[in-house]
């Protein structure tokens, strides 16, 4: 439970240790608390906090959920607190929660969401047998896509996780790399290795290869196949046609499930050709079983000014829209 505030907004900690975990190193925290929050008084003395000020609620609110992650044990770090601000400031309910979810992915290590829309996200993979992730660059649409196929395979939800893109430029500028057909497709599929090689490490996603357990081919291997007891993911979504997405949806076969990502914003097709995730995400949004989670500029992870980019982006296209 969250500790009861009281009339003048106080919060007591328990302990020495848990009030240095929400102070920060050298008040680091407390330092962007006060940033964030300039309308309002917070002062930290002996194991209390005391808020005041036009903001008080919504500070005590995120020091409340701070504590409770520190309580479980949980680090807490600059970009975690500014998270933390965030959802506290759009009404998100039990942030501490959002950011305690976890997906085991092997070795000790588990991967987190970062945003309530990434929660959404996991929990989509969890719960339908066909999910879309469609957002911009940084959102983890990969990597946790990634994560819940590795969480999947661990606990024997499904025997293979298959991994694939399109190469977009599958004519003539793929001729034009050096070595055979592996060496020209590899560069496609680097982020696909790099998020398991990040999880399982390297000696392990060549065993699962090797036996089989892991696949990583390009869009193009689908054709003909049903993909039985599988986990399946489709990364770049956005650089199918309509028929290649046809076809890759009408691989699923019994006990599979498929995630399917991509960035709208960002098609490198033709202008002449109709991106095969925009129209799916269309056409097949009421079906049953199928889930789509739209990522914004606010699930970005990466640098700050990452985020301010994509937001510009954004209200470009929507005044263009208008």
């Amino acid at each position: 439970m969250l500790p009861a505030a009281s009339p003048d907004l106080r919060i007591s900690v328990p302990d020495n240790r848990l009030m240095m975990e929400l102070l920060g190193d050298r008040d680091i925290h407390l330092r962007a608390l006060e940033k964030a929050f300039p309308d309002t008084s917070i002062v930290a003395r002996g194991n209390e906090f005391i808020f005041g000020g036009a903001g008080a609620t919504d500070a005590h609110t995120t020091v409340a959920e701070m504590l409770l992650m520190a309580q479980r044990g949980e680090q807490l770090d600059p970009p975690t607190v500014q998270r933390m601000v965030s959802m506290v400031r759009a009404s998100v309910e039990a942030p501490a929660d959002v950011l305690d979810e976890q997906v085991p992915v092997g070795r000790g290590k588990v991967v987190r969401p970062k945003t309530i829309g990434q929660r959404r996200y996991i929990d989509a993979i969890r719960e339908h047998t066909l999910v879309f992730g469609i957002g911009p660059a940084g959102t983890g649409k990969t990597y946790l896509a990634v994560a819940s196929a590795v969480e999947a395979l661990a606990t024997g939800a499904v025997k293979r996780m298959i991994l694939t893109r399109p190469a977009v430029e599958a004519g003539e500028n793929l001729g034009f790399l050096p070595g055979d057909l592996e060496a020209k497709i590899n560069p496609y599929l680097r982020p696909l290795h790099d998020a398991l090689y990040d999880m399982l490490g390297p000696d392990e996603v060549r065993r699962l290869m090797d036996r089989g357990a892991i696949e990583i081919a390009p869009l193009a291997y689908m054709r003909g196949r049903t993909l039985n007891d599988a986990i399946v993911i489709l990364d770049e979504a956005q650089n199918t046609n309509r028929r290649q997405m046809k076809m890759f949806l009408t691989r699923l076969g019994f006990n599979s499930r498929m995630i399917i990502n991509g960035d709208v914003t960002q098609v490198d097709l033709a202008s002449s050709k109709v991106s095969g995730l925009k129209h799916a995400a269309k056409i097949l949004r009421n079906l049953p079983d199928i889930a789509i989670v739209e990522l914004t500029a606010a699930d970005v992870i990466r640098h700050r000014i990452v985020a301010a980019v994509i937001g510009a982006y954004e209200r470009h296209e929507e005044g263009k829209r208008r």
